[in-house]
């Protein structure tokens, strides 16, 4: 069976992917990923042995990528007109060899033509709770219907089943993310498509981390916030009493001085990391969230935009951390949220609910994959 797998965004779209190709393999598939060509993606890829069909342009805004999400709001014939000219040609040729598409990101613009193009079935998924959005489907749909009249292919009326298809595949743990389906879907939920990862943390690391108490992780993943948001974070931790590890991230933030308090960290293994710190705080990608849920790990949420202040909100509901107010923290409003998640009565409620999060979803989605391209056959 020849499986095609597609994702055009962040790490957050792409590490599950991996994830499910990972699993479809070892039911004897044969997986190919499109994927942006950012070195990070093709890291990824490489490291679990999956081939990367690479689209035209790397995601990364700072890569000639598509503009930030602040900036998509005044200009959405371009955002999505972008998304389609960087994927449609390489994810329609890769699937003319395949049995199955499922495609994730920002290919719901292109997903479905490609797939009728192809004439293969297609499945598409989601990680966050994005389906129901009116006010994207009204004006996404004139930029979908030029490219598909360029292509010969007729107009769609129905701009979400477009998107997501009549049966959107929701990749979500139904204790993070217990939200009902919108109103007309009938989702597939698979839970979570979690990558394995066993490598060791790097010595230095390792060694900080020896070194003292657990210390607080702080990291935006690919959000471009302010550097002011790394001081903010590393003054409310030392506030807190407690030492911090700095993910650069794609915004590359650095230590705001060279105290021996604070170490700075690029692309590590984040599922051990957070088994060793005393909390989390992030920008609330699901990834991230999920990430520190299955470690027990108290989180503070500074959620940017898109899905995030949902991720938020669920974590404080949770009682396993706490929701900024707001995407710009300063050190009191950062040393408050980090004072909750620290609080003992927040470590045990994390703990516990670490061991009710899924970790068998890219095993359920692989095997419905593998039986929806036997039954397009």
């Amino acid at each position: 069976m020849r499986v095609l797998l597609s994702a055009y965004g962040t790490r957050g779209d792409v590490e599950p992917v991996a994830a499910l190709a990972v699993r479809l393999r070892a039911l004897g598939a044969q997986v190919r990923v499109c994927a942006p060509p950012d070195q990070v993606f093709a890291e990824l890829l490489a490291r679990v042995g999956v081939p990367l069909v690479p689209f035209e342009k790397p995601w990364r805004s700072s890569e000639a990528g598509p503009p930030a999400a602040e900036e998509r709001v005044g200009d959405v014939d371009a955002f999505v007109g972008g998304c389609i000219d960087a994927t449609y040609g390489t994810l329609v040729e890769a699937a003319e060899e395949c049995d199955v598409l499922l495609a994730t990101g920002m290919l719901h613009f292109v997903a479905r033509s490609a797939a009728e193009k192809a004439g293969v079935p297609h499945r598409f998924a989601v990680f966050a709770p994005v389906l129901d959005a009116p006010q994207r489907d009204a004006v996404v749909g004139a930029p979908i219907n030029a490219h598909r009249a360029s292509i010969g292919l007729p107009p769609v009326d129905d701009v979400r089943a477009f998107l997501f298809t009549e049966r959107p595949w929701v990749a979500m743990d139904p204790v993070l993310a217990p939200r009902p389906d919108p109103a007309g879907l009938d989702t597939v939920r698979t839970g979570p498509w979690t990558l394995p990862d066993d490598r060791p943390l790097p010595a230095d690391l390792a060694a900080f981390l020896d070194a003292g108490a657990p210390p607080v992780y702080v990291g935006f993943g690919s959000m471009q916030v302010l550097q002011d948001s790394a001081r903010a974070a590393i003054e409310a931790a030392r506030a807190q009493g407690r030492r911090v590890i700095l993910s650069r991230g794609w915004a590359g933030l650095d230590p705001v001085d060279d105290a021996g308090d604070c170490f700075a960290v690029g692309e590590v293994n984040q599922q051990e990391l957070f088994r060793r710190v005393a909390a989390v705080v992030h920008h609330g990608g699901a990834g991230t969230t999920a990430t520190a849920a299955r470690a027990g790990a108290p989180q503070v949420v500074v959620a940017q935009a898109a899905d995030q202040p949902y991720w938020a909100a669920r974590v404080a509901d949770l009682g396993i951390g706490a929701a900024h107010d707001g995407p710009a923290p300063n050190a009191a409003s950062l040393s408050a949220a980090l004072r909750t998640a620290l609080a003992p009565e927040t470590r045990v409620r994390a703990k516990t609910v670490a061991g009710m999060v899924r970790t068998d979803g890219a095993e359920t989605a692989a095997r419905l994959l593998l039986d929806a391209a036997a039954r397009g056959r």
